[in-house]
């Protein structure tokens, strides 16, 4: 019952200031702080909602 469970790596690329409240708070469920910090994070149901709600502010990569 080993199921392999999807990465991708996000990187934040525009500041989370000035932003709504839930976008910052979407970026801080996915451990974003500083531009330019990139975080490896599992492609839960869970996880691409939080990253599709703020995709405007991120790069976003598939890691196999």
């Amino acid at each position: 019952m080993n199921k392999k469970v999807n990465k991708v790596r996000i990187k934040l690329v525009k500041s989370r200031f000035g932003r709504i409240k839930k976008h910052a708070a979407s970026l801080s469920g996915l451990g974003l702080r500083k531009i330019n910090q990139e975080v490896l994070i599992d492609a839960t149901p869970e996880n691409m909602g939080m990253v599709n709600k703020v995709r405007y502010l991120l790069e976003v990569e598939e890691v196999k």
